[in-house]
């Protein structure tokens, strides 16, 4: 084997590292979806490739009634996928309600992965909570919450940040998952492909 075989074989081993996933759990209407967007955004514009779940226990249809890959859908295909030089996406039955850690083969190349959801899985979590909404967060006192998004001034023994602090979440969560390191081989994987 040539010393550049072995020299991708180990940069392959690094790349195949699975990615951090993180739960944004809560209430309905507390805001998880809108500070999804938020922390998207803010670790997308420091260069991370981010990786997101939704988890829908009722089903959903990604595409609209009438289009081509529904009505492909509903004619009996198994699976429909639609492709653009800029998206692909894809409707498959299955038989049992997937883990994020088996979806997270669909999505290997990203620096991190946040769920909307998944609150019984042992993930590690961020909870949204609102007063308004719930009187009490979910997990108070568990040992999967990393942190607390809340306005309301309450201690559950992790770091608490406020429904707009999105940079500071960031940070938090590149320092928590040592996030650094990957951005620096996603970079290093882009440029090598280039080659």
């Amino acid at each position: 084997m040539s010393k550049d075989s072995n020299h991708n074989k180990s940069l392959d081993m690094i790349w195949r590292k699975p990615s951090p996933v993180v739960s944004v759990v809560g209430y309905s209407g507390s805001g998880k979806t809108t500070l999804l967007e938020k922390l998207i955004s803010e670790l997308k514009d420091r260069g991370y490739a981010v990786g997101t779940i939704k988890h829908d226990v009722h089903g959903f249809e990604m595409d609209k009634p009438g289009k081509d890959s529904w009505r492909h859908k509903k004619a009996g295909a198994s699976a429909t996928i639609i492709s653009s030089p800029f998206q692909i996406g894809m409707v498959r039955d299955v038989e049992h309600d997937h883990s994020p850690e088996e979806l997270m083969a669909l999505i290997p190349d990203m620096d991190i992965i946040l769920t909307e959801g998944y609150k019984k899985e042992n993930l590690p979590k961020l909870e949204v909570f609102r007063s308004k909404v719930h009187k009490a967060p979910l997990f108070k006192g568990d040992k999967s919450l990393l942190a607390l998004i809340s306005d309301d001034p309450i201690d559950l023994g992790v770091p608490r940040f406020s429904l707009g602090d999105g940079p500071k979440l960031a940070d938090f969560l590149i320092r928590h998952f040592n996030l650094a390191q990957a951005v620096a081989l996603t970079r290093t994987k882009a440029a090598l492909c280039k080659q």
